[in-house]
């Protein structure tokens, strides 16, 4: 009825979704949204359009985003052992040392554990990642990025 190619208007359908919930995962302004819309090239009439749907609907996109974003498990406890093997039959000095941990994990109500077990020189170099990585998080720019994330 359109006299419209097909792909045309797929094209346009999923360019109009992209738009909606990226302008929605970010929360941008109307005014921001506006100068994302009007290097389009549309004329004005359809540029208040697509902003009245877009104020219109970006609560409800957020919402239908939040529950399609994958469930993690998240941290229940943790137990951990130390072990030495100080000989063996062949080698009757050697000290070789194994971290095992069993992480406990929360998920969608399920608890699972997970066993796992490395040297202390790689749990070391794990924690100090970890430690960067926390670091890293109470820096302006995470912050910022956090926050617009929310």
């Amino acid at each position: 009825k359109l006299n419209i190619s097909v792909d045309t208007i797929q094209h346009g359908v999923e360019g109009l979704t992209y738009l909606l919930t990226e302008s929605s995962k970010l929360m941008i302004s109307e005014i921001d949204f506006q100068d994302s819309i009007h290097v389009l090239g549309f004329s004005d009439e359809l540029n208040e359009l697509l902003l009245q749907l877009y104020l219109d609907n970006r609560k409800e996109i957020r919402s239908i985003l939040s529950e399609l974003a994958p469930k993690l498990p998240s941290y229940h406890s943790l137990e951990w052992r130390l072990d030495v093997q100080l000989a063996s039959r062949s080698l009757r000095q050697q000290i070789k040392p194994a971290v095992t941990l069993k992480l406990h994990l929360n998920q969608n109500e399920d608890q699972t554990a997970q066993v796992l077990q490395t040297d202390p020189s790689t749990l070391l170099h794990l924690i100090q990642q970890l430690e960067q990585a926390l670091g890293e998080m109470k820096t302006n720019h995470c912050r910022r990025i956090v926050r617009n994330m929310k």
